[in-house]
């Protein structure tokens, strides 16, 4: 981390999380942020359900939730950029406050309940994104929706032409009985109508299923099952939990989704068990608690072919990306992989 990034990190740390989060995306926009550029070399190179990536370090959603930073974020050093959640119309989210960072656990807790500007101001955002960006939405719904598993559909015909790939986010524990729609029949419909949707759109962009890192081993059996029966694109796994233990925060005990570092390894079983149940299908994009290179890569070697992060560079700053992406550059070489691919469920039999 250089010394004007950890001056910024420390500022923000002294304002509300929020308000913090806020003001980094203004700064990103304001072009206050030193940015890498493009971070690749041949092994880093990843396709993706059908994607060419520059390297396999994503960016999760929540970060951006209404694609106001497309251009800067396109220049951080992501290989790729997920957006959203976006909801077909705009919402507040639940009341402040809502975001916590537990600094000693390098962790946060948040239950923004989807707060966004509505698919229509995300959709325009995304028609006027950067070329060449590798960049996909989070799909949501709105809490007061008579018919979530329409709001997905509706916010994939709306946004989908302008997007690489979409996510359906039914994992997220702050919209009330949303991870309902995990279950068999409802996760089957829901993405029956996705997939529908995906048919109208100008072209096929892969779509993804974000699932949480609470579910029962059965429960995962059946998610695999509907995935591979529906033939999405692939699986995202994880979201926050709504687990807690070993945390020492003083915000430890608040409600919502825990992400960042005390995730890792509950996240990574799921990851590797999936992997197990999909035997190879379907690609993966591992999340939860990625702060290094070598938790990078130890998710592909759990079965990711792709990773994303977002609590990490709280803690760390954007310089954080580059860093993975250098330093996995550098595992690759050192264990004779040629590509990400090659390493990919290498070391799932230490997860599964």
């Amino acid at each position: 981390m250089n010394p004007l990034e950890r001056a910024g990190l420390a500022l923000l740390h002294r304002m509300d999380p929020e308000r913090a989060h806020t003001l980094s995306l203004s700064a990103l926009k304001s072009g206050l942020v030193p940015l890498p550029g493009p971070v690749s070399t041949p092994r880093l190179k990843t396709r993706l359900a059908g994607l060419d990536l520059p390297n396999p370090i994503g960016l999760a959603a929540g970060y951006d939730k209404n694609a106001e930073a497309l251009a800067p974020l396109a220049r951080a050093g992501f290989g790729f950029v997920e957006v959203g959640a976006a909801t077909p119309r705009p919402q507040p989210g639940n009341p402040r406050p809502r975001l916590f960072r537990l600094t000693g656990d390098r962790a946060a807790i948040n239950r923004f309940g989807f707060n966004n500007d509505g698919m229509v101001a995300i959709g325009a955002r995304l028609a006027a994104r950067p070329a060449g960006a590798v960049i996909g939405l989070n799909l949501g719904a709105n809490k007061d929706s008579t018919d979530r598993a329409a709001d997905f559909a509706a916010v994939l015909a709306h946004c989908g032409p302008h997007v690489d790939f979409a996510t359906v986010n039914v994992s997220s524990p702050n919209t009330e009985r949303l991870r309902d729609l995990q279950g068999k029949a409802a996760l089957s419909a829901l993405l029956a109508g996705v997939m529908a949707a995906r048919a109208d759109l100008p072209r096929a962009i892969p779509v993804f299923l974000k699932i949480a890192p609470d579910l029962s081993d059965a429960e995962l059996e059946e998610v695999a099952e509907v995935a591979l029966e529906r033939a999405i694109s692939g699986i995202i796994a994880t979201n926050t939990t709504l687990a807690r233990g070993g945390l020492t925060s003083p915000h430890a005990a608040e409600a919502g989704g825990l992400s960042g570092a005390p995730l890792f390894a509950r996240s990574t079983r799921v990851l590797a068990r999936i992997s197990v149940l999909t035997e190879g299908r379907l690609p993966l994009i591992g999340v939860g608690g990625v702060g290094s290179a070598e938790e990078a890569y130890a998710k592909i070697r759990a079965g990711a072919s792709a990773v994303q992060l977002y609590t990490a560079l709280v803690y760390s700053g954007l310089g954080l990306v580059a860093e993975i992406a250098n330093g996995l550059d550098r595992l690759l070489a050192r264990d004779g992989f040629a590509s990400v691919a090659e390493a990919v469920g290498t070391g799932r039999e230490e997860w599964a």
